[in-house]
């Protein structure tokens, strides 16, 4: 069965990139480019896996953790974060809010495809 990953990310080569590495793999891809109804996305798709972008439009993905992590449907979703900032503080708030892991962009494609099956793994 195919493993279904739901990649919330406003920067299109960001999109284009984890979009093409992802259904190489055979994973099946969908995107979504805003914080404001993120969570209905999530609703609707049903993903096994949601890549979140950290700065997004509308809402911060801590927010939309945050809101996954409230929500007993989504509460233990695998949430792989995404960030420009490396930085310590962005980790802690991640980890904080709920984060499954964080990975800071640039990124490599194998990293990407090993932290998503392992995530999806358990």
């Amino acid at each position: 069965m195919t493993k279904r990953v739901l990649l919330i990310e406003d920067e299109p080569n960001i999109i284009e990139a984890i979009s093409f590495i992802l259904s190489r793999d055979g994973w099946e891809v969908a995107t979504h480019s805003n914080g404001h109804d993120a969570m209905d996305a999530v609703r609707r798709r049903s993903p096994d896996l949601v890549i979140l972008d950290v700065m997004l439009p509308g809402k911060s993905g801590f927010e939309i953790l945050r809101e996954l992590r409230d929500d007993p449907e989504t509460d233990g979703l695998p949430v792989l974060m995404l960030t420009a900032r490396g930085q310590n503080k962005d980790r802690e708030m991640a980890e904080k809010a709920g984060a499954s892991r964080f990975m800071t962009k640039p990124f490599s494609n194998s990293d990407v495809i090993e932290a998503v099956r392992d995530l999806v793994a358990g």
